[in-house]
Protein backbone atom coordinates (compact mmCIF):
# COMPACT_ATOMS: atom_id res chain seq x y z
CA UNK A 1 0.00 0.00 0.00
CA UNK A 2 1.41 3.41 -0.97
CA UNK A 3 1.96 6.03 1.73
CA UNK A 4 -0.10 9.20 1.40
CA UNK A 5 2.26 12.18 1.38
CA UNK A 6 -0.25 15.04 1.06
CA UNK A 7 -0.53 17.52 -1.77
CA UNK A 8 -1.88 20.90 -2.82
CA UNK A 9 -5.56 21.83 -2.46
CA UNK A 10 -7.76 24.89 -2.80
CA UNK A 11 -9.44 24.30 0.57
CA UNK A 12 -8.35 22.10 3.48
CA UNK A 13 -11.05 21.50 6.11
CA UNK A 14 -9.75 20.25 9.46
CA UNK A 15 -12.48 18.39 11.32
CA UNK A 16 -15.02 16.02 9.74
CA UNK A 17 -17.84 16.49 12.23
CA UNK A 18 -21.15 18.00 11.18
CA UNK A 19 -19.85 21.53 10.49
CA UNK A 20 -16.69 20.47 8.62
CA UNK A 21 -18.39 17.77 6.55
CA UNK A 22 -21.31 20.08 5.73
CA UNK A 23 -18.94 22.82 4.59
CA UNK A 24 -17.05 20.42 2.31
CA UNK A 25 -20.31 19.03 0.89
CA UNK A 26 -21.78 22.49 0.32
CA UNK A 27 -18.63 23.61 -1.49
CA UNK A 28 -18.13 20.39 -3.48
CA UNK A 29 -20.19 21.46 -6.54
CA UNK A 30 -17.82 24.44 -7.03
CA UNK A 31 -15.17 22.12 -8.48
CA UNK A 32 -12.58 23.38 -5.98
CA UNK A 33 -10.04 20.79 -4.89
CA UNK A 34 -11.02 20.05 -1.27
CA UNK A 35 -9.34 17.98 1.45
CA UNK A 36 -11.32 16.98 4.55
CA UNK A 37 -9.19 15.77 7.48
CA UNK A 38 -10.17 14.27 10.81
CA UNK A 39 -8.18 12.85 13.70
CA UNK A 40 -10.65 9.99 14.17
CA UNK A 41 -10.75 7.04 11.78
CA UNK A 42 -13.38 7.23 9.07
CA UNK A 43 -16.71 5.97 10.52
CA UNK A 44 -18.77 3.23 8.83
CA UNK A 45 -20.42 4.36 5.62
CA UNK A 46 -23.96 4.20 7.11
CA UNK A 47 -24.73 3.18 10.68
CA UNK A 48 -27.42 0.63 11.51
CA UNK A 49 -30.84 1.77 12.64
CA UNK A 50 -31.10 1.66 16.42
CA UNK A 51 -33.19 -1.26 17.66
CA UNK A 52 -32.94 -0.39 21.38
CA UNK A 53 -32.43 2.82 23.29
CA UNK A 54 -28.88 1.74 24.14
CA UNK A 55 -28.07 1.72 20.42
CA UNK A 56 -29.17 5.34 19.90
CA UNK A 57 -26.28 7.79 19.58
CA UNK A 58 -26.30 9.91 22.74
CA UNK A 59 -25.18 12.87 20.64
CA UNK A 60 -28.23 14.24 18.86
CA UNK A 61 -28.92 17.59 17.22
CA UNK A 62 -32.13 19.62 17.07
CA UNK A 63 -31.91 20.96 13.52
CA UNK A 64 -33.97 24.05 12.73
CA UNK A 65 -35.57 24.55 9.29
CA UNK A 66 -32.64 26.64 8.03
CA UNK A 67 -30.19 23.86 8.94
CA UNK A 68 -32.35 21.23 7.26
CA UNK A 69 -32.38 23.33 4.08
CA UNK A 70 -28.61 23.63 4.17
CA UNK A 71 -28.27 19.84 4.52
CA UNK A 72 -30.67 19.43 1.59
CA UNK A 73 -28.51 21.78 -0.47
CA UNK A 74 -25.44 19.80 0.56
CA UNK A 75 -27.07 16.60 -0.69
CA UNK A 76 -27.23 14.87 2.69
CA UNK A 77 -30.76 15.30 4.04
CA UNK A 78 -32.27 13.31 1.17
CA UNK A 79 -30.15 10.31 2.21
CA UNK A 80 -31.43 10.11 5.78
CA UNK A 81 -33.82 7.23 6.43
CA UNK A 82 -37.21 8.65 7.37
CA UNK A 83 -37.06 6.87 10.73
CA UNK A 84 -33.98 8.74 11.99
CA UNK A 85 -35.23 12.30 11.39
CA UNK A 86 -37.69 12.95 14.23
CA UNK A 87 -39.85 16.01 13.50
CA UNK A 88 -41.35 18.18 16.20
CA UNK A 89 -44.15 20.66 15.63
CA UNK A 90 -44.49 22.11 19.11
CA UNK A 91 -42.32 23.28 21.98
CA UNK A 92 -43.45 23.72 25.57
CA UNK A 93 -41.33 25.59 28.15
CA UNK A 94 -42.06 26.01 31.84
CA UNK A 95 -40.18 26.36 35.10
CA UNK A 96 -39.92 24.71 38.46
CA UNK A 97 -40.32 27.87 40.50
CA UNK A 98 -43.39 29.54 38.98
CA UNK A 99 -46.57 29.11 37.01
CA UNK A 100 -45.83 30.86 33.70
CA UNK A 101 -45.56 28.71 30.57
CA UNK A 102 -44.83 29.48 26.97
CA UNK A 103 -45.63 27.45 23.89
CA UNK A 104 -44.33 27.58 20.32
CA UNK A 105 -46.06 25.98 17.35
CA UNK A 106 -44.90 25.48 13.79
CA UNK A 107 -48.24 26.60 12.36
CA UNK A 108 -47.60 30.12 13.66
CA UNK A 109 -44.48 30.27 11.47
CA UNK A 110 -46.13 28.83 8.40
CA UNK A 111 -43.69 25.91 8.61
CA UNK A 112 -44.64 22.23 8.78
CA UNK A 113 -42.30 21.65 11.74
CA UNK A 114 -40.17 23.61 14.19
CA UNK A 115 -37.27 21.24 13.64
CA UNK A 116 -35.99 17.67 13.51
CA UNK A 117 -34.01 15.74 16.12
CA UNK A 118 -31.37 13.54 14.44
CA UNK A 119 -28.52 11.40 15.76
CA UNK A 120 -25.22 13.12 14.95
CA UNK A 121 -23.72 9.95 13.52
CA UNK A 122 -26.41 9.84 10.83
CA UNK A 123 -25.87 13.46 9.83
CA UNK A 124 -22.12 12.90 9.43
CA UNK A 125 -22.59 9.58 7.63
CA UNK A 126 -24.91 11.04 5.00
CA UNK A 127 -22.62 14.02 4.44
CA UNK A 128 -19.64 11.71 3.93
CA UNK A 129 -21.70 9.56 1.57
CA UNK A 130 -22.30 12.67 -0.51
CA UNK A 131 -18.60 13.51 -0.48
CA UNK A 132 -17.72 10.00 -1.68
CA UNK A 133 -19.42 10.91 -4.96
CA UNK A 134 -17.39 14.10 -5.45
CA UNK A 135 -14.26 13.50 -7.51
CA UNK A 136 -12.78 16.81 -6.35
CA UNK A 137 -12.97 15.96 -2.61
CA UNK A 138 -10.49 13.81 -0.67
CA UNK A 139 -11.52 12.56 2.79
CA UNK A 140 -8.75 11.38 5.14
CA UNK A 141 -9.48 9.93 8.59
CA UNK A 142 -6.86 9.26 11.26
CA UNK A 143 -4.88 12.40 10.35
CA UNK A 144 -3.87 14.74 13.16
CA UNK A 145 -2.72 18.29 12.48
CA UNK A 146 0.78 18.82 13.92
CA UNK A 147 1.90 22.20 12.59
CA UNK A 148 0.36 25.06 10.67
CA UNK A 149 2.78 27.58 9.20
CA UNK A 150 1.53 31.12 9.64
CA UNK A 151 1.11 32.69 6.24
CA UNK A 152 3.53 35.54 5.52
CA UNK A 153 2.27 38.78 3.97
CA UNK A 154 1.83 38.37 0.24
CA UNK A 155 1.92 34.55 0.34
CA UNK A 156 -0.89 32.75 -1.46
CA UNK A 157 -0.89 29.39 0.33
CA UNK A 158 -0.77 27.98 3.85
CA UNK A 159 1.33 24.92 4.69
CA UNK A 160 0.23 22.21 7.12
CA UNK A 161 2.16 19.24 8.44
CA UNK A 162 0.32 16.20 9.75
CA UNK A 163 1.41 13.80 12.48
CA UNK A 164 1.64 11.06 9.85
CA UNK A 165 4.40 13.00 8.10
CA UNK A 166 2.25 14.17 5.19
CA UNK A 167 2.56 17.81 4.09
CA UNK A 168 -0.37 19.80 2.68
CA UNK A 169 -0.76 23.21 1.06
CA UNK A 170 -4.01 25.15 0.79
CA UNK A 171 -5.29 28.46 -0.47
CA UNK A 172 -7.67 28.43 2.50
CA UNK A 173 -7.71 26.38 5.73
CA UNK A 174 -11.04 25.98 7.52
CA UNK A 175 -10.87 25.02 11.19
CA UNK A 176 -13.91 22.90 12.06
CA UNK A 177 -12.12 20.85 14.70
CA UNK A 178 -14.21 21.56 17.76
CA UNK A 179 -13.86 23.38 21.06
CA UNK A 180 -10.24 22.27 21.54
CA UNK A 181 -9.40 23.38 18.01
CA UNK A 182 -5.80 22.73 16.95
CA UNK A 183 -6.25 25.17 14.06
CA UNK A 184 -7.30 27.94 16.45
CA UNK A 185 -4.40 27.18 18.81
CA UNK A 186 -1.77 27.01 16.06
CA UNK A 187 -3.01 30.34 14.70
CA UNK A 188 -2.64 31.87 18.20
CA UNK A 189 -6.29 32.95 18.23
CA UNK A 190 -7.40 33.53 21.81
CA UNK A 191 -10.74 32.21 23.03
CA UNK A 192 -12.62 33.36 26.10
CA UNK A 193 -13.91 30.28 27.94
CA UNK A 194 -16.16 30.26 31.00
CA UNK A 195 -16.62 27.30 33.32
CA UNK A 196 -20.27 27.30 34.41
CA UNK A 197 -19.66 24.72 37.10
CA UNK A 198 -22.27 22.55 35.41
CA UNK A 199 -22.38 19.41 33.31
CA UNK A 200 -24.92 18.30 30.74
CA UNK A 201 -26.14 14.77 31.32
CA UNK A 202 -27.45 13.00 28.21
CA UNK A 203 -29.40 9.78 27.82
CA UNK A 204 -32.19 8.17 25.82
CA UNK A 205 -35.42 7.17 27.57
CA UNK A 206 -38.78 5.63 26.84
CA UNK A 207 -41.85 7.18 28.42
CA UNK A 208 -45.31 6.10 29.46
CA UNK A 209 -47.01 8.59 27.13
CA UNK A 210 -46.18 9.58 23.55
CA UNK A 211 -44.23 12.79 23.02
CA UNK A 212 -46.77 13.96 20.39
CA UNK A 213 -44.04 15.60 18.30
CA UNK A 214 -43.41 18.09 21.09
CA UNK A 215 -40.07 19.24 22.49
CA UNK A 216 -40.24 20.08 26.16
CA UNK A 217 -37.97 22.09 28.43
CA UNK A 218 -38.34 22.72 32.12
CA UNK A 219 -36.14 25.27 33.84
CA UNK A 220 -35.06 23.88 37.19
CA UNK A 221 -33.19 25.96 39.73
CA UNK A 222 -30.25 23.58 39.21
CA UNK A 223 -30.36 23.98 35.40
CA UNK A 224 -32.62 23.28 32.41
CA UNK A 225 -33.94 19.84 31.48
CA UNK A 226 -34.87 19.17 27.84
CA UNK A 227 -36.85 16.21 26.47
CA UNK A 228 -36.40 15.95 22.71
CA UNK A 229 -38.71 13.65 20.72
CA UNK A 230 -37.17 10.69 18.90
CA UNK A 231 -38.72 8.41 16.31
CA UNK A 232 -36.50 5.45 17.17
CA UNK A 233 -36.58 2.88 18.60
CA UNK A 234 -39.90 3.12 20.49
CA UNK A 235 -41.91 5.20 18.04
CA UNK A 236 -43.56 8.15 19.74
CA UNK A 237 -42.51 7.13 23.23
CA UNK A 238 -38.76 7.72 22.98
CA UNK A 239 -36.92 10.92 23.92
CA UNK A 240 -33.37 12.16 24.11
CA UNK A 241 -32.74 14.10 27.31
CA UNK A 242 -30.26 16.86 28.06
CA UNK A 243 -30.17 17.67 31.77
CA UNK A 244 -27.88 20.55 32.75
CA UNK A 245 -26.95 20.40 36.41
CA UNK A 246 -24.37 21.60 38.89
CA UNK A 247 -21.36 19.30 39.22
CA UNK A 248 -22.45 17.72 42.50
CA UNK A 249 -25.95 16.95 41.22
CA UNK A 250 -24.60 15.60 37.93
CA UNK A 251 -22.33 13.21 39.85
CA UNK A 252 -25.26 12.12 42.01
CA UNK A 253 -27.49 11.48 38.97
CA UNK A 254 -24.77 9.48 37.19
CA UNK A 255 -24.31 7.28 40.25
CA UNK A 256 -27.99 6.29 40.52
CA UNK A 257 -29.20 2.95 39.22
CA UNK A 258 -31.63 3.05 36.30
CA UNK A 259 -34.77 2.79 38.41
CA UNK A 260 -33.73 5.56 40.77
CA UNK A 261 -32.65 7.78 37.88
CA UNK A 262 -35.96 7.18 36.10
CA UNK A 263 -37.81 8.24 39.23
CA UNK A 264 -35.72 11.42 39.59
CA UNK A 265 -36.18 12.25 35.91
CA UNK A 266 -39.94 11.77 36.12
CA UNK A 267 -40.09 14.10 39.09
CA UNK A 268 -37.83 16.69 37.44
CA UNK A 269 -39.96 16.68 34.27
CA UNK A 270 -43.14 16.97 36.35
CA UNK A 271 -44.22 13.69 34.73
CA UNK A 272 -45.06 15.57 31.55
CA UNK A 273 -44.91 12.25 29.67
CA UNK A 274 -46.02 10.05 32.54
CA UNK A 275 -43.52 7.63 34.03
CA UNK A 276 -40.03 7.01 32.66
CA UNK A 277 -40.12 3.36 31.66
CA UNK A 278 -36.56 2.65 30.52
CA UNK A 279 -33.23 4.48 30.58
CA UNK A 280 -30.13 4.03 28.41
CA UNK A 281 -26.55 4.45 29.51
CA UNK A 282 -25.78 8.01 30.65
CA UNK A 283 -22.94 10.38 29.85
CA UNK A 284 -22.12 13.86 31.11
CA UNK A 285 -19.87 16.55 29.69
CA UNK A 286 -18.74 19.89 31.17
CA UNK A 287 -20.55 23.08 30.11
CA UNK A 288 -17.92 25.64 29.18
CA UNK A 289 -19.18 28.28 26.74
CA UNK A 290 -16.39 29.61 24.53
CA UNK A 291 -15.97 32.40 22.00
CA UNK A 292 -12.93 32.99 19.80
CA UNK A 293 -11.57 36.54 19.76
CA UNK A 294 -11.40 36.27 15.97
CA UNK A 295 -12.91 33.85 13.47
CA UNK A 296 -10.15 34.46 10.93
CA UNK A 297 -6.38 34.64 10.53
CA UNK A 298 -4.30 35.00 7.34
CA UNK A 299 -5.42 32.11 5.14
CA UNK A 300 -7.65 30.61 7.87
CA UNK A 301 -11.32 30.70 8.91
CA UNK A 302 -13.00 29.03 11.90
CA UNK A 303 -16.52 27.57 11.91
CA UNK A 304 -18.74 25.82 14.45
CA UNK A 305 -17.37 24.86 17.86
CA UNK A 306 -13.86 25.93 16.85
CA UNK A 307 -15.24 29.48 16.90
CA UNK A 308 -17.96 29.30 19.55
CA UNK A 309 -19.48 26.90 22.07
CA UNK A 310 -22.88 27.76 23.49
CA UNK A 311 -24.86 26.49 26.48
CA UNK A 312 -27.26 23.76 25.25
CA UNK A 313 -30.36 25.20 26.93
CA UNK A 314 -31.86 26.37 23.61
CA UNK A 315 -30.37 23.63 21.43
CA UNK A 316 -28.87 26.20 19.06
CA UNK A 317 -25.21 25.12 18.97
CA UNK A 318 -25.32 23.09 15.76
CA UNK A 319 -27.62 25.60 14.08
CA UNK A 320 -25.16 28.42 14.75
CA UNK A 321 -22.35 26.27 13.36
CA UNK A 322 -24.26 25.48 10.19
CA UNK A 323 -25.09 29.17 9.80
CA UNK A 324 -21.30 29.80 9.85
CA UNK A 325 -20.91 27.16 7.14
CA UNK A 326 -23.59 28.73 4.97
CA UNK A 327 -22.15 32.24 5.24
CA UNK A 328 -18.52 31.19 4.65
CA UNK A 329 -19.50 29.14 1.59
CA UNK A 330 -21.53 32.10 0.31
CA UNK A 331 -18.59 34.49 0.73
CA UNK A 332 -16.24 32.10 -1.07
CA UNK A 333 -18.64 31.76 -4.00
CA UNK A 334 -18.92 35.55 -4.19
CA UNK A 335 -15.13 35.86 -4.10
CA UNK A 336 -14.73 33.47 -7.02
CA UNK A 337 -17.38 35.32 -9.03
CA UNK A 338 -15.42 38.56 -8.50
CA UNK A 339 -12.05 37.00 -9.27
CA UNK A 340 -10.77 37.33 -5.69
CA UNK A 341 -8.56 34.85 -3.86
CA UNK A 342 -10.39 32.48 -1.52
CA UNK A 343 -8.44 33.80 1.47
CA UNK A 344 -8.65 37.45 0.43
CA UNK A 345 -8.53 39.58 3.57
CA UNK A 346 -11.77 41.36 2.68
CA UNK A 347 -13.56 38.08 1.99
CA UNK A 348 -12.65 36.64 5.39
CA UNK A 349 -13.44 39.94 7.11
CA UNK A 350 -16.95 39.91 5.64
CA UNK A 351 -17.48 36.35 6.88
CA UNK A 352 -16.44 37.37 10.38
CA UNK A 353 -18.60 40.50 10.30
CA UNK A 354 -21.68 38.52 9.25
CA UNK A 355 -21.30 35.84 11.92
CA UNK A 356 -19.40 36.94 15.00
CA UNK A 357 -21.86 39.59 16.21
CA UNK A 358 -24.89 37.30 15.87
CA UNK A 359 -23.11 34.50 17.67
CA UNK A 360 -21.92 36.81 20.45
CA UNK A 361 -25.50 37.99 21.00
CA UNK A 362 -26.76 34.41 21.19
CA UNK A 363 -24.01 33.36 23.64
CA UNK A 364 -24.78 36.33 25.88
CA UNK A 365 -28.53 35.69 25.72
CA UNK A 366 -28.08 32.07 26.75
CA UNK A 367 -25.88 33.10 29.69
CA UNK A 368 -28.43 35.68 30.84
CA UNK A 369 -31.24 33.12 30.64
CA UNK A 370 -29.19 30.54 32.53
CA UNK A 371 -28.46 32.98 35.35
CA UNK A 372 -31.99 34.39 35.35
CA UNK A 373 -33.62 30.99 35.83
CA UNK A 374 -31.13 30.06 38.55
CA UNK A 375 -32.06 33.16 40.58
CA UNK A 376 -34.51 32.23 43.33
CA UNK A 377 -35.13 35.71 44.79
CA UNK A 378 -38.91 36.32 45.04
CA UNK A 379 -38.78 39.61 43.10
CA UNK A 380 -36.79 38.06 40.26
CA UNK A 381 -39.10 35.04 40.19
CA UNK A 382 -42.19 37.28 39.95
CA UNK A 383 -40.69 39.43 37.19
CA UNK A 384 -39.59 36.33 35.30
CA UNK A 385 -43.06 34.78 35.41
CA UNK A 386 -44.75 38.02 34.37
CA UNK A 387 -42.28 38.40 31.51
CA UNK A 388 -42.81 34.87 30.22
CA UNK A 389 -46.59 35.27 30.40
CA UNK A 390 -46.35 38.57 28.52
CA UNK A 391 -44.21 37.06 25.73
CA UNK A 392 -46.62 34.14 25.39
CA UNK A 393 -49.51 36.59 25.00
CA UNK A 394 -47.76 38.92 22.53
CA UNK A 395 -47.99 37.02 19.26
CA UNK A 396 -45.73 39.35 17.17
CA UNK A 397 -42.88 39.16 19.70
CA UNK A 398 -43.25 35.41 20.12
CA UNK A 399 -43.31 34.94 16.35
CA UNK A 400 -40.13 37.02 16.03
CA UNK A 401 -38.39 34.82 18.62
CA UNK A 402 -39.56 31.70 16.79
CA UNK A 403 -38.31 32.97 13.43
CA UNK A 404 -34.89 33.68 14.89
CA UNK A 405 -34.66 30.24 16.51
CA UNK A 406 -35.74 28.64 13.23
CA UNK A 407 -33.00 30.51 11.36
CA UNK A 408 -35.58 32.35 9.27
CA UNK A 409 -34.85 35.90 10.32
Amino acid sequence: MSVWTGGAFDVVVVGAGIAGSAFAALLAPSGLRILLLDAAPRPPRLPPLAATIDEVDLRVSALNPASVRLLEQAGAWQRLPREVASPYEHMRVWEEDGTARIGFDAAALGEPVLGHVVENRWIVATLLARLDEAANVVVRGGETLATLEQRAAGASRTRLWLASGAAVEAALVVGADGARSAVRTLCAIEAAERDTGQRALVATVTTERAHARTARQRFLTSGPLALLPLALPAGGQCCSIVWSADEALAEELLALDDAAFAARLGQASEHALGGIEAVSRRLAFPLRPLHAASYVAPGVALVGDAAHVIHPLAGQGINLGLADVRVLADELQRARARGLALADEGVLARYQRRRRGDNALMLETMDVLRRLYADRRPGVRLARNLGVAAVDALSPLKRALMRRAAGLG
